[in-house]
């Protein structure tokens, strides 16, 4: 059998092909247009793991980009295909933080991967990758820049969670003279304080991982750890989960249909 699955996110495209003992990965920045990007993934997969296209069985697609994909066979929730990816690699995960991004989400797993419940935040960018991505900028750093430089010594604290307000207040703080490091310290801490908030109120169950592309960002871990009070486990390819996922999800509805 081989499957694919596919994972369209709003900054990057993740795909994983799935062959008989076999799997490849690729990924690339999602761009104006999420069908060419879901396109170029399976190209990639295919030329990676050397199979023709009319070789693959099933492709599953999930994530933002989903809908605008027409060449799956079909298509799954971020949900659902984040709690199958994570149970694959850690069983005992029954708490699930994923922040992409323009959206962060808490899901509350079961013993095989099940979805119990979930949270995701609202529409306000607040606490995603994007929100990240605007105060690198104001910061004069590119977003993959911030877990190395923040200082929690000199942590300076960051009251706005609205983009706007937040990226004024972040440059008022270095007018003023505060160190960088400190400043960064300060808005690790308000996105940890937001979805830590988000997952009390859903409820928190060890153990507990964290994926996406913010997953990356080991200022956002220590954060959301010290809110949360409990060590997070970040797997080692935190951004392919959903993709994962999916390709799991297609894999196994051959498997149930031989």
């Amino acid at each position: 059998m081989i499957v694919i699955g596919i994972d369209i996110g709003s900054v990057a495209a993740k795909g994983y092909i799935i062959s008989s003992g076999n799997h490849h990965r690729a990924m690339i920045p999602t761009g104006w247009s999420p069908r060419e990007a879901g396109q170029a993934i399976i190209d990639q997969l295919l030329e990676a793991s050397g199979l023709e296209r009319n070789q693959v069985e099933q492709i599953y697609v999930t994530g933002y980009g989903r809908v605008a994909f027409e060449h799956a066979d079909k298509t799954v929730t971020e949900i659902k295909c984040h709690a199958r990816g994570v149970a694959e690699l850690y069983p005992e995960i029954r708490t699930i933080i994923d922040i992409g991004g323009q959206d962060s989400k808490v899901i509350s797993t079961g013993e095989k991967g099940q979805v119990l419940d979930f949270a995701m935040n609202d529409k306000c960018a607040a606490g995603t990758g994007r929100f990240l991505q605007v105060m690198a900028t104001a910061l004069g750093l590119d977003v993959s820049e911030l877990g190395d430089a923040e200082d929690p010594g000199q942590m300076q604290t960051i009251s706005s969670m609205c983009t706007v307000f937040a990226e004024s207040e972040i440059i008022g703080s270095l007018a003023r003279g505060n160190p960088k490091g400190g400043i960064i310290a300060g808005l690790h801490q308000s996105v940890g304080k937001r979805v830590a908030a988000m997952a009390r109120r859903m409820g928190i169950r060890e153990q507990v991982a964290f994926t996406g592309g913010v997953a990356i960002n080991p200022g956002v871990k220590r954060a959301l750890e010290e809110e949360i009070g409990t060590r997070i486990i970040v797997p080692e390819a935190c951004q392919y989960t959903g993709a994962l996922g999916a390709a799991l999800l297609a894999w196994e509805t051959l498997r149930r249909d031989l």
